[in-house]
């Protein structure tokens, strides 16, 4: 089986060699290439072709935002995970709305960071607890403010979206529902045929766009 192969973009050199020792030890991932800018990060993709991307936020000269704008515009699509200290609303809202499919903090644990890279692989969006609890309303809350969207998505549909943003699969759903994981996958089909979208992130990013999901203020 090939290593699935990860690229490190970060200024610090102290966590891309942390984040090097820690997939070093894992057999299915191997780093093949770092950088500690976004140019070098850009030069880099279109190099090594890696399968996920880690990456900063904050750097010099050209931002982990203006690197994945860079990418889209190029049409590059490479799963992007965001490792940063900054925890705002807006940051995580814009990063996941550009297509990040996951975004995690720097003091995350090494078995959610290979949980929320194996996600991503998969084309799949997980975020951690405490992303998830910055981010989003509880569903009762949601239910308050958004009666206008109740005759689009269904109830059901709602709390499958919800548990997609807080990172959850499709067999984590179906046994907190008490579901099949298949009529789970048939919640999701609608959702993404009445969002217009094709994957779990762009079905979250749509929905915060659109009210569906609100950030808590």
């Amino acid at each position: 089986m090939n290593k699935r192969r990860i690229l490190v973009v970060d200024d610090h050199l102290v966590v891309r060699e942390g984040l090097k020792l820690i997939f070093e030890t894992e057999q299915n991932y191997e780093v093949v290439g770092e950088a500690e800018n976004g140019d070098k990060a850009l030069e880099l993709v279109e190099q090594l072709k890696p399968d996920v991307i880690l990456l900063d936020l904050k750097m010099p000269n050209m931002s982990g935002i203006e690197v994945i704008k860079a990418l889209n515009e190029k049409n590059i699509s490479v799963p992007i995970i965001i490792l940063t200290t900054i925890n705002d609303d807006r940051s995580i809202m814009e990063g996941l709305s550009l297509g990040a499919k996951g975004y995690l903090l720097k003091d995350t644990t090494r078995e959610e960071l290979i949980r929320t890279v194996e996600s991503a692989i998969r084309g799949e969006m997980l975020l951690q607890p405490e992303i998830s609890k910055s981010l989003f309303k509880p569903k009762k809350e949601l239910h308050q403010s958004n009666h206008s969207f109740n005759s689009v998505i269904t109830e059901r549909e709602l709390f499958v979206l919800q548990a997609v943003a807080r990172g959850c699969t499709s067999k984590e759903i179906a046994l907190d529902m008490g579901i099949a994981e298949r009529t789970v996958k048939a919640h999701l089909t609608n959702i993404y045929s009445k969002l217009k979208v094709d994957s779990r992130s762009e079905a979250v990013a749509v929905a915060i766009e659109q009210g569906i999901i609100h950030i808590k203020k």
